[in-house]
């Protein structure tokens, strides 16, 4: 029988191709002679990189600014003129010195340097993952490092962050990336926020990068002003655009600068990964994240496999770490049974130290009700007492 294994990471503990290694491990042990298809997957935040990797594309390492101006050590991910690149491992949360969050000066400055580097090397299609970004810039950054001059009333230079927006008073583009005339920048984002207001990128999500209420009001005023810079200089204003406040903004300034299309991150990336050409003749999908909960059913890579999966009259199972959703929320995504390592070890500590031998473990059960030698017995159904049953 056919297996292809399409999990996301399981954040904290395991990337999402070691999720797929271990799962394979397990499938193959339990029922030796199994053919497992590895398609790591992620949906276009953290992961991104990995998966581009594992289908194929090379690494392609770049130094760069951290979100509050540190080096860090990042990469693109490059296949036939095609750069991935992901802002949470330039730009996002987890390289913040000490996690020390910064709302009002963290910058996607870094994330412009890694697209710059990858146009100077002849890439001419960019897919943007902007998941798990650190920064509320409005993408200002980004835009400093392509070329765009800030100005303030003064004509100096404006500085790196949201807050720093405050003294915008022009955007100039005459030095902008040549190449992005003619490049094709696509964004992989799962949020319909505009860029200002009560729904927009200071208010929803400047709190959860360390914004208080103050520095939510700042940032907004600020974001304000930097969309004003935009449009002057653009003819084109994005600010209320669906998608405009995803990552702090950088929506904003990837629309209205760089031409970019949104598209859903798993869509995106499932598309990047050519997950639909494995999918003729298996017999069986295994997708997963570290937590099945309702994030999952709204965009998140688990559900988008399942579609696809369903679509191509696959069935689709799901592994996580833990599972706080029941059957009758996992159906309309065609997820048809759950199985989480909560199931086997109820000690979540364990779960995540030991999170590779326990999917082992895992993956046994799955095979035990899915997987057999006899690939036409395409009807197997799970056991009702080894997973939630769908």
């Amino acid at each position: 029988m056919r297996v292809v294994v399409a999990p996301d990471k399981f954040k904290g503990s395991l990337s999402a191709p070691q999720v797929a290694a271990h799962l394979a491990a397990g499938l193959v042990h339990a029922v030796p002679g199994t053919e497992v298809v590895q398609v790591p997957v992620a949906d276009g935040g953290d992961g991104t990189l990995d998966a581009a990797v594992s289908a194929g594309y090379r690494r392609v390492p770049v130094s760069a600014q951290g979100p509050t101006g540190e080096p860090v050590e990042t990469a693109y991910a490059e296949r036939d003129g095609t750069a991935v690149v992901e802002m949470a491992d330039v730009s996002g949360l987890r390289q913040l010195p000490g996690g020390q969050l910064a709302a009002r000066t963290a910058s996607s400055y870094g994330t412009g340097e890694v697209v710059r580097t990858a146009l100077d090397a002849g890439c001419r299609r960019i897919v943007l993952g902007i998941g798990g970004s650190a920064t509320t810039d409005g993408g200002a950054g980004l835009v400093q490092a392509l070329g765009g001059r800030l100005l303030d009333a003064g004509g100096r230079e404006v500085g790196r962050g949201g807050a720093a927006l405050a003294a915008v008073e022009l955007l100039d583009l005459s030095g902008l990336h040549p190449a992005l005339r003619e490049a094709e920048v696509v964004v992989a984002s799962d949020v319909d926020n505009p860029l200002l207001g009560p729904r927009g990128a200071a208010a929803v999500y400047g709190p959860q990068k360390g914004a208080s209420p103050g520095d939510v009001a700042e940032l907004d005023a600020a974001l304000a002003r930097w969309a004003d810079a935009v449009r002057v200089a653009t003819g084109v204003d994005t600010a209320d655009r669906p998608g405009a406040g995803a990552a702090g903004g950088v929506g904003f300034a990837a629309l209205a600068v760089l031409g970019a299309e949104l598209r859903p991150g798993i869509d995106l990336v499932l598309d990047l990964v050519d997950f639909r050409a494995t999918l003729p003749g298996a017999g069986l999908v295994i997708t997963g994240e570290g937590s099945l909960d309702e994030q999952t059913l709204h965009g998140k890579a688990p559900a988008g496999v399942a579609v696809v999966a369903r679509a191509s009259g696959v069935p689709v199972v799901a592994v996580a770490g833990r599972s706080l959703l029941d059957p009758t929320d996992l159906a309309p995504t065609g997820i048809r049974a759950a199985y989480a390592l909560t199931d086997i070890e109820p000690d979540p500590a364990r779960c995540m130290s030991e999170a590779g031998p326990l999917l082992e473990r895992l993956a046994a059960r799955v095979a035990a009700d899915w997987v057999t030698d006899d690939d036409d017995d395409d009807d197997k159904e799970p056991s009702r007492d080894s997973t939630s049953w769908v």
